[in-house]
């Protein structure tokens, strides 16, 4: 009985283990995505998120550049959307897979940016046409590193 007792106990604590990890990664995946009316390509960027598994909030709004200000985006770094997931800044046209990457790792950054409108990142597709970018980490400080190269993909 004592060993019956020790492993419902412990598939209880498993279960709750497996809980908490299920929780955080659902945590990981809500994004609230700042965009304009009047552009197509947030849209479609908005898309590559939720088929890449992240759950999206979609605020529509007239005044991007409040948020960029709010969120202390400058010109260097600027492009048509602003996202926001677990404290982490998001701006353009950043692949899903590079978000969840920075989401998982330690270093200290503010987000990540693909400055500009780049066409063949995620949203700006325009048939087999795909330009060589960067995306750009960023901490408090407004210091900038290459985070990846795109070169040929």
């Amino acid at each position: 009985m004592k060993k019956l007792m020790a492993i419902v106990a412990l598939m209880s604590v498993s279960l709750l283990s497996y809980g908490e990890v299920e929780k955080l990664s659902k945590k990981n995946n809500e994004i609230t995505v700042y965009r304009s009316p009047s552009c197509g390509c947030c849209g479609k960027w908005v898309k590559h998120l939720e088929s890449n598994g992240f759950e999206v909030t979609d605020k529509v709004t007239a005044d991007v550049q409040k948020i960029k200000d709010k969120y202390g985006i400058n010109q260097s770094l600027a492009s048509c959307h602003t996202a926001i997931i677990n404290g982490f800044v998001v701006e353009g046209h950043v692949p899903a897979d590079d978000i969840k990457a920075m989401l998982q790792t330690k270093l200290k950054l503010k987000g990540l940016s693909v400055p500009g409108m780049v066409v063949g990142t995620p949203g700006m597709e325009m048939g087999e046409r795909k330009d060589p970018y960067k995306v750009v980490s960023f901490d408090e400080n407004g210091k900038q590193s290459l985070y990846k190269a795109y070169e040929k993909y």
